[in-house]
């Protein structure tokens, strides 16, 4: 599915994004003037030098970490070719030149952080430019990036923060590389994240090879694509970061709340990038009024349900945004959003956005239309989006077009919690751990059943008590008398 196209422009204005395709964006470098006219005569002497510009991959990113230069100084690059890999606050992306012409100068180093717009290196259109590209960026003093410290190194965990009412779940931890590199690549965060180039990461997905058993020969460690190739002839020593352990290959992977990577007690650490935006929409959704509801629902049909089917490669996940979607289709008002403050939007679309938790951050992958696609397809959806999520592969459209979200803590054995309201979102469900609770049956006689909490936070310009109690009424039958789901 090709992503919306994003654009920018030369001159004044904020950096041009001219396509974004897959995981590449496509990067206009633009020239500074203050006026028309002198622009025209910055263009006639300086047209052969161009600024590369830190480019804006979400509405949300106000800042950009360079992963890793696919280019070096002095390479000759062509219209369309991948330079530079950016971290944005949701995903890493390939940034590709507009122009051809040779990567002159090198602003940023790799690990470091620049605020959107400013110029991160030069490009020349030949070589004779490259020593007037160099002085120039050796005499600017435009751009004020820092590298980020690097944190301890600690294994690299995953939590899936998929609901599912059960509180059992699988502790699934990466595998550990072979060998050690021998220099660590200052944009691998201590050593947690595998720095390679956009082709070697191909060609590992291309012939399933395992990058975190690679030592890179790049430059500081960073993995190229002969290293790859040397490796794709060798026996795998450990398994695949996203195959879980004697469980369904399309179950949601998560871990313990003891195997959290490790911290340093009385260290300072920075936000990543990711951490960064989050901060930023929690504040932001304080400003929204809210109220909270909660109702307990029996699991006991849905829970025998996900046992008769799970060997097809049903996830708890899907079932639940499947049942949510059917309540939101019944309860339009509940699938609202208010974005500017001044109006809502009674959405169209019943996006399911399924909180995740990650190392350094949360994102919020998005089963699209989930009242519409069967059981099946959903779970299959699902897999694909918690791999990408965790490789930092997902595309705008993936994750942030939710119209109603889900967040779950009942794998951790929580009975119940708040969740915080996204931004633009109206409503947020929080999901509990299902539990053998003592209840009162239809005839009047006291049973065992098994019971999850629900608590959901609205936003109170837009949705009201009575429509939410109506929704979460509705919930309740579809997951008590789950046959709808499997239709």
């Amino acid at each position: 599915m090709q992503s919306p196209t994003m654009a920018g422009l030369i001159h004044g204005k904020e950096p041009m994004l001219s396509s974004f395709l897959g995981n590449k964006i496509s990067l206009n470098p633009r020239i500074h003037s203050a006026s028309a006219k002198r622009y025209v005569k910055r263009f006639t002497t300086h047209a052969k030098i161009r600024e590369i510009f830190m480019p804006a991959l979400s509405s949300t990113m106000t800042e950009g970490k360079i992963v890793s230069w696919t280019k070096s100084e002095g390479d000759k690059v062509q219209k369309g070719e991948s330079v530079v890999v950016v971290e944005s606050d949701k995903a890493d992306m390939d940034v590709e030149t507009f122009y051809d012409g040779f990567l002159a100068a090198i602003m940023v180093e790799e690990g470091s952080v620049a605020p959107v717009g400013s110029a991160i290196a030069l490009l020349a259109e030949n070589q004779e430019e490259i020593s007037e590209a160099k002085l120039k960026a050796s005499n600017s003093s435009t751009i004020t990036a820092s590298p980020q410290p690097s944190m301890p190194p600690s294994p690299s965990l995953t939590t899936s923060a998929a609901p599912s009412p059960s509180p059992s779940s699988e502790a699934v931890l990466p595998s550990k590389p072979a060998s050690v590199a021998s220099a660590i690549h200052p944009a691998s965060e201590g050593g947690k994240r595998v720095v390679a180039t956009p082709y070697a990461k191909q060609l590992a997905k291309q012939f399933n090879v395992d990058l975190t058993s690679i030592v890179g020969t790049g430059p500081m460690g960073r993995i190229v694509a002969k290293d790859v190739e040397a490796a794709k002839g060798k026996p795998e020593l450990t398994p695949s970061v996203a195959q879980p352990v004697s469980a369904p290959p399309s179950k949601p992977l998560v871990v313990s709340p003891t195997e959290i990577p490790s911290i340093v007690p009385g260290t300072t650490v920075p936000f990543t990038t990711m951490q960064g935006a989050v901060s930023r929409n929690m504040v932001e959704s304080l400003q929204v009024p809210t109220f909270r509801v909660g109702y307990s629902i029996v699991t006991n049909n849905l829970d025998a349900l996900y046992k008769k089917i799970k060997s097809k490669g049903v996830t708890m996940t899907a079932l639940l945004a499947k049942a949510t979607a059917l309540a939101l289709a019944k309860h339009p008002a509940i699938n609202a959003s208010c974005k500017d403050g001044k109006s809502f939007t009674y959405n169209s679309n019943i996006n399911i956005a399924v909180a995740v938790a990650m190392d350094g951050g949360l994102i919020t992958p998005v089963l699209q239309d989930a009242d519409k696609v069967d059981i099946y397809t959903l779970s299959r959806k699902w897999k694909e989006l918690v791999d990408k999520a965790r490789a930092k592969q997902l595309q705008p459209q993936e994750y942030n077009t939710g119209t109603f979200t889900l967040s779950n803590l009942g794998m951790f054995g929580v009975d119940r919690f708040d969740a915080i309201l996204p931004p633009g979102s109206g409503a947020i469900m929080a999901v509990g751990a299902s539990q053998p609770t003592v209840v009162a049956t239809a005839d009047g006689l006291i049973g065992l059943k098994n019971q999850m909490q629900v608590n959901v936070t609205a936003d109170h310009r837009i949705i009201y008590g009575a429509d939410l109690a109506a929704f979460l009424q509705t919930l309740s039958k579809i997951i008590e008398e789950p046959n709808e789901l499997t239709l």
